[in-house]
C-alpha cells in the first residue's frame, strides 16, 4: 500500500510549482519588455553594421557610440561616430548638441554587442526621440552578426 506524501514534501512541491510559475511569468514579462524596447511603434529599427556605415557615409544617420572611454581606447571608434558614454548624466543634452532639437533625427546607437544599445532605445524613446536605430551587432559582434570590427569597417584610434 502506498503511503501518502508527508505534509513537508507536499509543501515543497507547491513551492517548486510556484517558483516555476514565477520564473515562467518573469520570462514572459522580460520578453514583453524586450518587444517594447524594439517595437516599431516607438520608431526603433535595427540595421546591420554595413547598413549603418552606408547610411552614415551618405549623411542619412548620426552614429552614436555609447560605450565607455576604456572601450573606445581598446578598440577604436567607428569612423564618423560620435562617442558619448551612455552613463553620462547629461547624455540627452550631449546628444542634442549633435542632432539639435530635431527629435525625429535618425540616430543609430552602437555599443559592444548590442545589449546596451537596445536598452538605450527605451531611454531615448522616453525622452521623445522617434527615429532610433539599434545596431545589434555592435562593435565586437553578436548573434546578429560579426560586428563593425570584424566586418573591417573603418575605425579611428
Amino acid at each position: 500500500m502506498d503511503t501518502p506524501p508527508s505534509k513537508t514534501s507536499a509543501s515543497r512541491l507547491t513551492r517548486r510549482r510556484l517558483l516555476l510559475v514565477g520564473v515562467g511569468l518573469g520570462g514572459v514579462v522580460a520578453i514583453g519588455r524586450w518587444r517594447y524596447l524594439t517595437a516599431p511603434e516607438h520608431g526603433n529599427t535595427k540595421f546591420s553594421v554595413q547598413e549603418v556605415h552606408s547610411k552614415q557615409r551618405a549623411g542619412e544617420v548620426v552614429l552614436i557610440d555609447i560605450r565607455t572611454p576604456q572601450e573606445w581606447a581598446a578598440t577604436g571608434i567607428a569612423k564618423g561616430a560620435h562617442p558619448i558614454d551612455m552613463r553620462r548624466d547629461d547624455f540627452i543634452a550631449a546628444l542634442q548638441q549633435i542632432v539639435g532639437d530635431a527629435r525625429d533625427a535618425p540616430i543609430a546607437l552602437i555599443c559592444a554587442r548590442g545589449v546596451r544599445s537596445a536598452r538605450m532605445t527605451l531611454r531615448l524613446a522616453e525622452a521623445g526621440f522617434t527615429n532610433i536605430i539599434d545596431v545589434p551587432e555592435g562593435m565586437l559582434g553578436s548573434k546578429a552578426g560579426p560586428g563593425w570590427i570584424k566586418s573591417d569597417l573603418p575605425l579611428v584610434r
